[in-house]
Parts: structure tokens; sequence; C-alpha cells
């Protein structure tokens, strides 16, 4: 059996030529001893030697033990190579300043911070000191290089009882420049790689998307669509070049329709890093072309008719058309709030994927009797409800706009509004239907109703149960 295996198993390992060693040494050693001692009795002093040569070891051993047992085994720092033994750990900071356990490792507020760092060795870890001094623990940097300095973006968590300002404060005192902070909360915790992979899939089953997955992957930014022409006629934006155009805190870039996408953040200047991100983000979807998700729920009315509901684009033009000629001039004139003879001309940009999700109320035969639109408008959120006029009063538009607002919710939107006129009683109602907080505001006219999304109450959506699900960016397919 060889050595390795016998290790292996726990056996001793013993040779014989290590036995015949330790047995020579041991002779050697006796007789070195017997001589030394033979020279040194046989003098005057001879007994008197070998007693205080027996001494001094053992007076040498007792003095070892005392120091041990009274400084301890380790050495100076505690520091002994091996791992520290569970349950302990070294005292720190936290003990010397009153801080307990519970302020350390417990539940804190997650920040999201922004400064500017000078591009040179330890302005970094400068920073980090001072955010450790006030217990600050960093779950994340990323490093936007710059052409003078670094912008460092960090995800904080900071112990409740320590203010923002104060956070901005050890970041100024020690280098940040242009410190800029805001909460976070559990989905900036999931790394940037990752969140723009997910972005991309998102962006990837649905044009739609688009505006929503900039927002999530630049923060709190405006996003506007401006189309090639205008649906009233005019001139459009200024082109831009393929490569886009970045100024400060504004950046424009060449939507995939031909128009131009504007996108601006007031509070914050983007960096290179981020615009690479939003051009190819962009570019991602102009490659795929328009698409939306192929789900549709069928829908029993309460007199028993089925209407199927579904996602629609410019590719349903003609059917949406042919629902405006079947609406009467009042319906028409509620919904558009101009002259009916311009309604077919705003379809082509309310059907666009590229400025929100259209959902539409189709018969067995494939004829649209209804229309509701969610409309990306800037940082708000429009909903808005066009139902034929034989298909009124059944329930529809409150289908249709129950959907609408619980994409906007999934879509992280705090609100909805739409635009109506006080004498439209089906669109108050419906409104007035979602259970949510209400605003209203009157304006020539106009009656502005807005939703807040953020109450407590749930939207009422379609019931669990009977194969009827919310059509989103998460749809059922066929």
């Amino acid at each position: 059996m060889s050595d390795v295996t016998r290790r292996k198993h726990g056996r001793p390992v013993h040779h014989w030529r290590r036995d015949l060693v330790e047995l020579a040494a041991l002779f050697t050693a006796v007789a070195v001893a017997d001589a030394v001692a033979n020279l040194i009795g046989h003098g005057p002093d001879g007994p008197a030697l070998l007693l205080i040569s027996a001494l001094v070891p053992a007076a040498t051993a007792g003095f070892h033990t005392w120091w041990a047992r009274r400084h301890g085994h380790a050495p100076p720092g505690g520091h002994t190579g091996a791992p520290p033994a569970a349950g302990t750990r070294p005292a720190g900071p936290a003990e010397q300043s009153g801080t307990t356990a519970r302020e350390v490792t417990g539940p804190g507020t997650l920040w999201r911070m922004r400064t500017t760092v000078k591009d040179r060795p330890g302005s970094l870890a400068a920073l980090c000191a001072a955010l450790a001094e006030r217990r600050v623990d960093i779950l994340s940097l990323q490093a936007h290089p710059l052409a003078e300095g670094t912008v460092d973006e960090f995800l904080l968590r900071a112990p409740q009882t320590l203010a923002a300002a104060e956070i901005t404060r050890a970041a100024s005192a020690a280098g940040g420049t242009s410190s800029w902070i805001e909460r976070a909360d559990a989905h900036d915790l999931v790394d940037a790689p990752t969140r723009v992979l997910g972005l991309a899939a998102r962006t990837a089953l649905d044009a739609s998307e688009l505006p929503l997955a900039l927002r999530q992957l630049l923060g709190r930014c405006t996003i506007r669509s401006l189309p090639g022409r205008p649906v009233g006629g005019g001139r459009g934006p200024e082109p831009v070049p393929d490569e886009g155009v970045l100024e400060d805190t504004v950046m424009r870039l060449r939507a995939p329709e031909g128009g131009v996408l504007t996108v601006e953040r007031p509070y914050l200047p983007f960096t290179p890093t981020e615009f690479a991100r939003a051009r190819a983000l962009v570019e991602l979807d102009a490659r795929l072309g328009p698409r939306i998700p192929r789900g549709q729920d069928v829908l029993t009315l309460p007199e028993g008719n089925a209407v199927t509901v579904r996602r629609v684009d410019t590719g349903d033009l003609a059917a949406a058309k042919a629902m405006h000629e079947r609406c009467s001039a009042r319906t028409l004139g509620l919904r558009y709030h101009g002259p009916v003879g311009d309604a077919d001309r705003y379809l082509q940009h309310l059907l666009s994927p590229r400025f929100g999700r259209t959902l539409a109320a189709q018969t067995p035969s494939g004829r649209i009797v209804g229309l509701g639109h969610l409309l990306w408008d800037g940082d708000e959120t429009e909903v808005a409800l066009l139902i034929e006029d034989d298909w009124q009063r059944r329930g529809i538009g409150a289908e249709l706009l129950g959907r609408l607002v619980a994409m906007a919710r999934e879509a992280g939107c705090a609100s909805v509004y739409a635009v109506t006129r006080a004498a439209n009683t089906g669109m108050v109602a419906a409104m007035r239907g979602l259970g949510l907080p209400l605003d209203y505001q009157v304006e020539e006219g106009t009656l502005v109703i807005t939703a807040r999304l953020d109450a407590a109450r749930a939207v009422p959506g379609p019931p669990s149960g009977d194969g009827r699900a919310r059509l989103g960016a998460t749809d059922r397919r066929d």
C-alpha cells in the first residue's frame, strides 16, 4: 500500500530508514553526554557545573510558560494566519463610536449616488473611506470615464438615521464634485449587465417597451418621440446623424421610423457610457422592426356576445379606419376634440407601438368595435377610448381601460390621465369605475381626469380563473 493511500485512510506511515536514523541519533547523544559529564565531573567544580546546567533549562521553560499565559497565544495584532472562530469578529470603529451591531448589519436605506472624482490614484479610495466612516455600505459601483475625471455611480446602503445630505457632504469632503443622490429600491440591486440584458429582452418582445426601457436605463428622465411627418402637417424636427447627438443633459437619437427620439435629464448630464448604451438599445429596436406580442383574450359580454381583446398596431390601420366610418360625428368629436375629418390622420400615430400601446375589441367576424390607447407623453401617460356607437354601454370601454391602467402600473407609471369633455359620461364613468383617487381639472370645456396609480387600492383587472389575462409586455402567445 502506498503512502498516499495509507494517509487517505488515516493509517500511520512508518519507514524503517527513519527508525534507524533516530536510533543512531539517540546513541550519539548518549555518547556525547557521557563524554561531557566525564570531562566536567572530574574537575574541581564539576558537580556544581552539572547542577547549574540542569537548572538553567528548567528556569527557561518556567519563564516561557508564565509569559505565554499572561499575554495569550496569539501574536500582536491577532493575526495567526487561520480564519477566525465562528461567531467572533474583531473590534473596530463600531465599538469605539458606540454603534451597535444592529445599526451596522441591520436593514438600512438604499441610495443611488453619483459623484465626479479626479482621475488620479487614491481618489476613489479616499471616497470609499469617507463613506465607511459613516457606516455606509457600497453594494455596487459603476465608473463612467470622462475626458477629465471619472463619474462614479454607487448603490449604497446607509443607516436609516443617516440623511442624504450627510452622505453627499462626506463625498464632497473626500474630493467628490457634482454629487447627486436619490432613493433606490430593491430593483436597483440587480447588477448593470443583468439589468441591460433584461431591458434588451423586453424591447425585443415589444416595440412599445423602448421608451420605458430607456427610462429605466437612464433613471428619471423625459423621453419624447417626434415623428418625421407631424400629424397636423408642417415641418418635422431637424434630422440627426446616424450616431446621434449628445449635448450635456440632452441626447437626440434617430428614431427607427424616421423621426427623432429626444431624451432629457435636466438635473444630471449624460455620460458617454450612458449615451452608448441608449444608442445600442435604439439600434436593436430599429433592427427588429415593428412588433407587438400576439396574445388575445375572449370576453363574454352581459348580453352573451363574445369579443376578442388583443394588441394592435399599424398593421390594423384599415380595420381602425373602417370603425371610424361607422362611428357618428358626435362620438368622434368626443374622442378627438377637433374636426371630425381629421380623425383618420391620427390613427397612424396612435397605432404605432413607438408611442404607446393599443388594445382593440374585435368581433368574431374580425370587425374592430373598440380601441383603447396607452400613450407615452414625455414623463406622463395618457389613456384614451373610442367605442363604436352600436357597442357602447356594454362594458367594453371599462374592460379596455382597466387593462390599460394595469399596463401602466406594470410599467411603473405613477398616474394616468384622460382628456375628454364633461358631456362624455361614458369616459367619466369608466374612470370612476377604476376605484382609484381621481383629480379633475376643467379648462375651457375640456375635462382632464388624472388617476393616481400609487394608491393602496389595486386596479380591478380581469377575474382570475376564467382564462382572461392582462395583455402587456408578457402576454400569452398564440
